[in-house]
């Protein structure tokens, strides 16, 4: 039996030792096959592209073939069968509206590859956040379940010294109630973590495998540029929404003069080529076949549609100034993000830089009340109070770790300058 449970453990152990962390490239690869959002964001550019052609068509020529076959049938007892067939091309040579179709369907394309390109950033977005906030998870837990360890040995201790009366029930008391409050924390700490991995299971389709963490010892630093103006400017010309929403402004705008052709003529080139055939008269006289070709322009200029036209140029307008604005709402919106984000990032290096401090000092006090308990300078409840100091620094740090860099993500999807290269930089941060 003995033998048994120790090559189950030896067995374990090398499978532990041979299985490697997913990273966050690994979990971004998993999202881009699987995340159903993401998927759905490339179909809709697949379909956006079709645009262009269908714009196009309304300039270039078309060509039908018509034709009927006819049986008629006399008083008198005669028939003749009758038969037509007619090949008709008409080529547009001035259509305003075609031509305002045209351009729109050019700027749809543009405005679908914006779409696409800020889904792609918010896949990148999405997964960080996921990721890192798994590792916060999991650092909460692990702090918890230290800190109960701790609280364990010291309830141990208390109740030995009460034991031998060098200390008092109160110690115990205690140490106890830290005990079970950091059962119930550990708990919570468990379903959080299972609720942070079904968040990242809904993005790749599948249960997370063990994540890789961030790199003991890291330094983080400012993204580059380290000045707020340019991250504005940069999300005022190149945040895909911001672009997505001025092609919409110029879509309307085409919009408005491509209804203003209700009024305009219009021209078309047409030739056909038909062929007939039927008897010469209703009595069965030979059949007579008849060939005819026939070229020409066919012009059209609209007088009154009911002021169905004026009504729709009305509405044009108006849906012109609706755009603008929201492009206006837009445009706010993306430098709101930039500044929060980059506010997110100065002040999140400066509480790691203020909790990596904070770590080394409770450190200290933590040693420094371990040892005045042993002289009998310090009571039970001062080591509880350093040790839940120490972890509660320890699980803030973390979590301005990973605050700090996802924030430098969104300050980039928000600037519209974030790449698949970006996520490589941040994935370098952790440990292989």
């Amino acid at each position: 039996m003995r033998k048994t449970l120790l090559a189950a453990l030896l067995s374990g152990a090398f499978l532990a030792l041979g299985a490697q962390a997913a990273d966050l490239q690994q979990i971004y690869n998993d999202a881009r096959l699987n995340d159903p959002q993401y998927a759905s964001a490339r179909a809709a550019n697949a379909a956006g592209q079709e645009k262009l052609p269908q714009g196009r068509a309304g300039l270039l020529p078309t060509l039908g073939l018509s034709g009927s076959n006819t049986r008629n049938e006399i008083d008198n007892g005669g028939n003749f069968t009758a038969s037509n067939y007619a090949l008709t091309l008409s080529q547009p040579l001035l259509r305003w509206a075609n031509w305002q179709q045209y351009e729109q369907s050019k700027l749809l394309v543009a405005a679908s590859d914006a779409q696409f390109s800020q889904a792609q950033q918010d896949l990148i977005v999405r997964v960080a956040q996921a990721y890192f906030d798994i590792l916060g998870a999991q650092d909460s837990l692990t702090f918890i379940q230290a800190q109960k360890v701790a609280i364990t040995e010291q309830l141990a201790s208390a109740k030995r010294n009460f034991e031998v009366g060098t200390a008092t029930i109160t110690d115990t008391h205690e140490a106890q109630a830290r005990f079970d409050l950091a059962v119930a924390q550990e708990f919570a700490a468990q379903n959080d973590l299972a609720i942070k991995r079904a968040s990242l299971e809904q993005i790749i389709g599948k249960p997370p495998a063990e994540l890789a963490t961030l790199r003991p010892g890291l330094t983080l630093s400012m993204p580059e540029p380290a000045r707020l103006e340019p991250w504005l400017d940069s999300a005022q010309q190149q945040n895909y929404a911001v672009v997505g929403q001025q092609l919409a402004l110029e879509i309307a705008r085409r919009e408005i003069s491509r209804n203003r052709a209700g009024h305009y003529p219009s021209v078309d080139l047409v030739a056909s080529r038909s062929h007939a055939k039927q008897p010469g008269s209703a009595f069965g006289n030979p059949i007579v076949a008849s060939n005819s070709n026939a070229i020409g322009v066919q012009w059209n200029i609209p007088l009154f549609a009911g002021f169905a036209v004026t009504s729709r140029v009305r509405e044009a307008i108006a849906l012109e100034d609706q755009a603008r604005n929201d492009l206006e709402t837009v445009r706010r919106n993306a430098m709101q993000n930039v500044r929060q984000s980059f506010l997110g990032v100065s002040s999140g290096l400066a509480q790691v830089k203020a909790l990596e401090a904070a770590e080394i000092s409770s450190q200290s006090a933590l040693d420094s009340n371990k040892l005045g308990y042993q002289v009998g300078v310090r009571v039970n409840i001062d080591i509880l109070n350093a040790q839940q100091q120490l972890f509660s620094t320890r699980r803030d740090l973390a979590k301005a770790r990973y605050d700090t860099i996802t924030n430098g993500l969104k300050l980039k999807a928000a600037a519209g300058t974030l790449t698949e290269q970006d996520l490589q930089q941040v994935n370098a941060l952790l440990q292989q």
